[in-house]
């Protein structure tokens, strides 16, 4: 072991727990979260200040996307290449963002949820908004720099973003613990309300909303809990309602059709062919009857969802049928969590504007500081080529007399005249006292000869004194917080002029969804399954005409009511129900669907051993018999349940169910063993109990014996099977009881 290493012993539980947490507060504050100042995660102003390096602004060429990514990832962002193209996609995505900050040229997907092309097709620049709000003033020392990853570049701590973008354009992000999901607000109307605090730092969160009504989602849409946004805005958690908006058409034929042209925020994405599933989905499970066709006929011009009515069709009732059965009314959670001096904080509406505004002034501070600091440095230098211009023959006889540049400025600046020759005694004493400052004299000195023409002293004089001017109005904004307040206000004035639009989503009280469900007749079906698992219900008349090749094909086929329930008995001991009308109808020859899609059966981890409508269960009784030889008679009423699963029977480990069968008018019942013995008693001796009990003993078996299969015989009826290719007469087998080994039947 090498001398300088150390062991340092610690507590394995506490260092699991430090490194957690600091990775946590990784993934809070470098990764997951918005910045409450600029509204930026670490990954987009990365990236957006990337593209600012490389001069990739609105007017020039579009650059190609991986030589964007390419860059960050290896001077700011070294987390993968994946992370920075999603950011700089969403960044492009207008239907995402309240406000594009990316012009993205190529395929950059589409509000339907297809991804964008690969990122050595698309190109990229910066749009005009983020070159002019977020980044101008990046070369005036507004915000503080930070080293990289690896210490060989620089990048800012927080963009210099001049309107509140964390309201424009909102933020979604999930760290550890915690999740921020902020809606995207209408330019106009934040700025409105930026500018009424900046008026008056008491306002009221009330107060604030007279200006932003609510969120402003780019898919527009219908907000319809009005009154709960004051809530959410105050305490920054909530939930908001928001519906698709739909429009009415007559057809020719005096249809109706219900047309989508507007959906819900949360909607976007994979989720419109889900609503398109849902909606096909109502038609199949006969919730409705009135839709004719639907058809997506969205382009780049909007959002188009076609919905065909049949003609006697209520369209209101079936709209809002919609609202609560499908996504076209969805919740928008919102959490407006948000890095704020530097830790998360859930923030109110005033507290993200007061952030912004406070950030404004900050930057506003050292940008007037900067420019105050450069004006001061041109208004000295300008009095000194002032005053040289009034002595400019004293100048050259300097520098003629002088041997070399450091004499001349020794002169110039503290009088020193000793090695310089001068024409008279006058140039000499005036000389001693020109007493320039250091800046001045490198001035004069670089100063070139056609600077003495008149016009060329004129301007300089109107240049000092717009510089005065500038100095004076530098101050006073430095001086005077309504100063500055007025420049704020006169740039978000600015930006509001130019790149503010008309509010897309509707903010209103909406009245609850309510529809009637059109009630449906009953009526007798019969319900088939094959023995592949495959269902589906057929009219009885179809049943009747196919009635041998229906019994023959199918594993369960009976009559039921469309409107009631099918149990179905497990070898696990489960009782499933499946409502008849989540079976598809069709015809005998129809696939069906496989029962697990409409119950909580589990055709991989169990098998079906008897099913039966849930009504005829009511009236009759069931026996259970087990591998194990436990069975019991069970009332049928105990399995009118409206779970959709339900344990049947108790089950020892190791046993499962064989045979259930509902008693009727059998008389006897035979038990066959996997080693061949056969136990006939009659059914009297079975014992009713309870669905929840194990059961009593039927038969004593064997070491690693097991019932097989279960028959059951009638009075003056004879029972044959075949068992080991002989046919067997149950009905012959001596009359044992329960509970006995039975006989073995030698074939």
């Amino acid at each position: 072991m090498n001398q300088n290493d150390r062991i340092i012993k610690t507590e394995y539980s506490e260092e699991m727990q430090k490194s957690f947490i600091d990775y946590a507060m990784s993934v809070i504050i470098a990764r997951a979260l918005p910045d409450a100042r600029d509204g930026l995660k670490p990954v987009q102003r990365r990236t957006l200040y990337d593209m600012h390096e490389l001069g990739i602004r609105y007017d020039k060429p579009y650059r190609k996307s991986a030589r964007i990514v390419g860059d960050t990832m290896g001077k700011y962002h070294p987390h993968g290449d994946s992370s920075i193209y999603e950011a700089l996609v969403v960044m492009s995505q207008d239907f995402k963002k309240g406000m594009a900050l990316i012009d993205g040229h190529g395929n950059f997907g589409n509000i339907e949820g297809d991804g964008a092309a690969a990122m050595r097709y698309t190109e990229a620049r910066l749009q005009k908004v983020t070159q002019e709000a977020f980044l101008a003033d990046l070369d005036k020392d507004v915000v503080d720099f930070m080293p990289n990853f690896d210490e060989t570049e620089k990048e800012p701590t927080v963009l210099p973003v001049k309107i509140p973008n964390l309201l424009v354009n909102g933020s979604d992000g999930i760290a550890v613990g915690m999740v921020t999901s902020i809606p995207p607000h209408n330019l106009v109307e934040v700025i409105d309300a930026t500018k009424a605090y900046l008026n008056d730092e008491n306002i009221t969160t009330r107060e604030l909303m007279k200006y932003i009504k609510g969120p402003d989602f780019p898919t527009g849409g219908i907000v319809i809990n009005q009154d709960e946004l004051l809530d959410i805005y105050e305490t920054g958690t909530g939930k908001i309602k928001i519906r698709g908006k739909v429009e009415f058409e007559k057809t020719k034929g005096g249809k109706t059709n219900v047309v989508i042209t507007e959906i819900p925020y949360p909607m976007i994405g994979a989720n419109i062919a889900k609503f398109l599933t849902d909606v096909a989905a109502l038609a199949e499970t006969k919730k409705t009857s009135d839709i004719v066709d639907i058809s997506n006929q969205s382009s780049k011009e909007g959002i188009r969802i076609v919905i065909e009515l049949r003609k006697d069709a209520d369209a209101e009732n079936f709209v809002n049928m919609l609202y609560k059965k499908t996504r076209l009314e969805d919740t928008f959670g919102v959490n407006m969590l948000a890095i704020h001096e530097g830790r998360p904080e859930t923030m109110s509406l005033r507290q993200i504007i007061k952030a912004s505004v406070d950030f404004q002034f900050q930057i506003a501070t050292r940008k007037y500081t900067n420019l105050l600091s450069r004006e001061m440095e041109k208004k000295e230098i300008q009095e000194g080529l002032i005053k040289a211009c009034n002595v400019i023959d004293l100048i050259i006889e300097i520098l003629r007399g002088s041997k070399d540049r450091a004499m001349a400025k020794a002169c110039l600046v503290e009088g020193k005249i000793d090695g310089i020759r001068f024409r008279s005694k006058e140039s000499k004493i005036m000389a001693t006292q020109l007493m320039f400052t250091e800046k001045q004299a490198n001035a004069i000195l670089e100063m070139r000869l056609y600077k003495l023409i008149g016009l060329e002293i004129e301007a300089l004089i109107a240049e000092h004194e717009e510089t005065l001017a500038n100095i004076y109005r530098y101050e006073d904004i430095l001086d005077r917080r309504d100063s500055m307040a007025q420049v704020i206000i006169s740039e978000l004035e600015g930006f509001k002029k130019e790149y503010g639009r008309k509010r897309r989503t509707v903010i209103e009280n909406g009245q609850e969804a309510v529809y009637k469900e059109k009630e449906i007749e009953e009526t007798d079906v019969y319900f088939l399954m094959d023995r592949f698992g495959y269902a589906k219900t057929i009219d009885v008349a179809t049943y009747e005409r196919n009635k041998e090749a229906a019994d023959s094909e199918f594993k369960f086929a009976f009559s039921c009511k469309n409107l009631g329930k099918v149990c179905m008995f497990t070898n696990t001991g489960q009782m499933h129900t499946v409502k008849v009308m989540d079976v598809p109808a069709g015809k005998l020859r129809d696939k069906g669907i496989p029962i697990d899609n409409v119950s909580n059966y589990d055709s991989k981890s169990e098998s079906i051993v008897f099913m039966a409508p849930q009504s005829d269960l009511n009236l009759r009784q069931l026996i259970f018999v087990t591998k194990q030889s436990m069975m019991k008679i069970v009332d049928g009423g105990e399995f009118d349940v409206r779970s959709r699963t339900v344990a049947a029977t108790k089950l020892s480990d190791g046993d499962e169910v064989v045979s259930v069968v509902t008693l009727t008018d059998q008389r006897n019942i035979v038990l066959q063993t996997k080693d061949g013995y056969f136990l006939r008693f009659p059914v009297e001796q079975i014992p009713e109990k309870k669905k929840n009990a194990v059961g009593v003993r039927g038969m004593k078996l064997g070491d690693k014996d097991a019932v097989e299969e279960v028959y059951y015989t009638k009075n003056a009826v004879e029972s044959t099977i075949e068992y080991r290719g002989k046919t067997l007469l149950l009905n012959s087998l001596k009359l044992g009881s329960r509970d006995s080994k039975g006989v073995k039947i030698r074939v």
